[in-house]
């Protein structure tokens, strides 16, 4: 387990030297699955309507429920090596 968070750790700090800022979806994406991989499923209650943003990132963690910690941590290094050409 050590060498997967050492290469999640590595991915995290891969992700904020891209070049380009990737598209909402990937940001979301990427948000959903690091958020699962830290702190386990979602809690708490969905933001109202016209929080969009807050909104848009509650959905998105909340479709990775259940994923394991280790499992959404290299959901999260595949998908940060696939944007970054790495």
């Amino acid at each position: 387990m050590a060498e997967l968070e050492e290469t999640f750790a590595a991915a995290q700090t891969a992700v904020k030297k891209l070049r380009e800022k990737p598209d909402n979806d990937t940001l979301l994406e990427l948000y959903s699955y690091f958020k699962q991989a830290t702190e386990g499923d979602v809690s708490g209650d969905r933001p109202q309507a016209f929080d969009f943003v807050g909104r848009a990132k509650y959905d998105a963690w909340k479709a990775r429920s259940g994923i394991k910690k280790d499992s959404a941590m290299r959901f999260y290094i595949r998908l940060v090596w696939s944007i970054s050409n790495h």
